[in-house]
This record gives C-alpha cells, structure tokens and sequence, in this order.
C-alpha cells in the first residue's frame, strides 16, 4: 500500500490510523509512535518509578502493537487498546521484578519538564524547588501503593482516563471501577500523611 505524506496523516483519528496501518500502511504506525511514545513512557514511568524501566516497556509495547495490530477491532478507542497493552507489560514487568525500584529527584524531574514549561516572567527557584519535592513525595507515595490502587490512580488521576476507558482497560466493571478509585485515593492520602510524618520528624 502507497503510504500518504506525513502532513495526512497527522489529519487521522488514532481508529483511522490503526486502521490504515492494519493495510500495512507503514506510515501510519510510525504516526501513531509520534503521537503515544512521550505519553507512553510517562504514564509507564510512573508505573514503575524507573525510567530506563519505562523506556523498555513502551518499546515492548509497540513491538506488540507491531505483530498484533490484526487484533483491533473498531469497537474500542484504540488509546484504550494501546494502554491495555503497555498496562499488561507493566504487570508482568513489574511481577518479575518483584519489588519496587527507587525514583530520584533528578530521574522524576527530567520527565516531568517534558510536560510543561514555565515562562521567564514566571520563573522562581525556591518556587520550583518545592514544587519538585512535592511531586517526588506523590510519586513515592504513588509507588509504594498496591498493584491495583497504584495503575488506577495513574490511569484516572494522571492519565485522565474518563471510568468508562479505565473499566475497558483492567476489564472490570464500572462499579468497580469507582470504588477501586475511591479505595486507591484513600491509601494514597494515608501514605502521603505517612511521608510527611516521617519527613517531618527528621528535619
């Protein structure tokens, strides 16, 4: 199949892109890399709190969104498809391992600038210090969370998944779904309370 000008395919739904990859339009797949690799590693990476990690995953996830593209069918959004892919390698990741990796400042922070810029008008160091300390104290508490808790509050709180989207993706009903999110914020909240406690004490 004759691959279109880059320029068209950036006009394409993710459906119609999986789509015209299924034709083997090579093209399109290279699009649909562009469009989820940042996403991707970033949703994984918080996953795993390790980076190299997380780069590792979403390679493996394309390579299975590469041999089985056959396997999408138009009845589900294709980033809830992509993200059941990468949430399986996460878990059988993460069951190999068996334990949880460390996450520094500077690992946190060098995907985190990815997501946002801020202005030279706006700029203040002791500002952005502590903004950095206190997303690394989330993602300690995010990472010390059970496998379950910990992928739902990714997929609604970071990712922005709507109930719908996480039920389709962990295959689990929706009532579920809502009472797992409840459950999750509450543990996160406890071990935040616990770090903060503990940070406290050793000042």
């Amino acid at each position: 199949m004759q691959e279109k000008n880059k320029n068209d395919y950036k006009t394409l739904t993710d459906e119609q892109l999986i789509l015209q990859f299924q034709k083997e339009d090579k093209g399109a797949f290279g699009e649909i890399v562009l469009r989820y690799k940042d996403r991707l590693v970033n949703f994984l990476f918080r996953f795993t709190g390790n980076r190299e990690s997380a780069e590792d995953i979403s390679q493996e996830t394309f390579l299975k969104l590469y041999k089985n593209k056959d396997k999408y069918t138009e009845i589900a959004k294709f980033s809830t498809w992509l993200y059941t892919i990468a949430l399986n390698e996460a878990r059988s990741n993460y069951r190999k391992e068996k334990k949880h990796s460390a996450v520094s400042i500077n690992e946190f922070y060098e995907d985190s600038h990815s997501d946002y810029q801020i202005s030279s008008n706006d700029y203040n160091p002791e500002d952005e210090a502590n903004a950095e300390t206190e997303a690394f104290y989330i993602q300690k508490a995010i990472n010390s969370l059970n496998e379950k808790h910990r992928e739902i509050i990714i997929l609604r709180d970071i990712e922005d998944l709507d109930y719908e989207e996480i039920a389709a993706t962990l295959n689990i009903p929706l009532g579920t779904v809502r009472s797992r999110i409840n459950r999750a914020r509450e543990s996160l909240k406890i071990s935040l309370d616990s770090i903060y406690k503990a940070k406290s004490k050793n000042r």
